[in-house]
């Protein structure tokens, strides 16, 4: 557990929160992963609120709501614990483990929601908003790990409901020519309904209706 906690960057005085935090279910322990991953998913999704509200002061309910849904998932939760290397310090049953548990999507994003709630019980809120806070600082690259066809969904919403097909326009592109960044506007209609950001056009266009199919819904 010494390599995880390291690539966690945080050192746990309370090793037993940690352990029962890599525990699944099938592991047939006393004790599993899944309260702490129950309060796990509590404090990620308070966190990542918390970050998005001040980052982006300007942007209203839907489109916060549709950022955060794309990164408080279980897409964006395997890849970060793919990348700790959390798999390798499982415990779990035989059976689970000959079947590649270890590298299972639901299986990995359960335990990296159990970690984040061990770390916020053994280190308080501070160091679980700090934690999360390092784990997400890459948000737009996360955010594209969802792996669905956002313009796709917005253009069968729009036209099953006979808006037309969505357009987009980017609107402002700046960075140097190796580190582009780019922020597209969808519109429906004629009207102006969401935007988006991305390192290309294409991901800002995906972001924008992502952030658009959320607002439309909630009307």
């Amino acid at each position: 557990m010494r390599s995880l906690q390291a690539a966690l960057q945080y050192h746990f005085h309370n090793g037993a929160l940690l352990r029962l935090a890599l525990t699944h279910p099938s592991a047939k322990e006393p004790n599993d992963n899944q309260r702490l991953e129950f309060l796990g998913d509590a404090v990620l999704e308070f966190v990542i609120s918390d970050l998005l509200y001040h980052k982006y002061p300007q942007r209203q309910e839907g489109e916060l709501t549709a950022r955060r849904a794309s990164l408080v998932c279980e897409e964006t939760l395997c890849h970060l614990a793919r990348e700790l290397r959390l798999g390798e310090s499982l415990r779990m049953g035989h059976g689970e483990e000959s079947t590649a548990g270890r590298e299972k999507p639901s299986i990995l994003a359960d335990a990296m929601e159990a970690v984040i709630a061990a770390v916020y019980l053994d280190g308080g809120a501070e160091e679980a908003h700090r934690l999360i806070e390092r784990l997400f600082k890459d948000e737009e690259a996360l955010s594209a790990l969802r792996g669905q066809d956002d313009k796709g969904l917005l253009q069968a919403f729009t036209q099953a409901r006979e808006l037309g097909l969505p357009l987009y326009e980017v609107v402002e592109e700046n960075g140097p020519a190796h580190d582009r960044h780019f922020l597209c506007e969808a519109r429906v209609a004629g009207e102006a309904v969401a935007r988006g950001e991305g390192v290309s056009k294409k991901a800002a266009e995906q972001a924008a209706a992502r952030v658009a199919l959320a607002i439309l819904k909630t009307r």
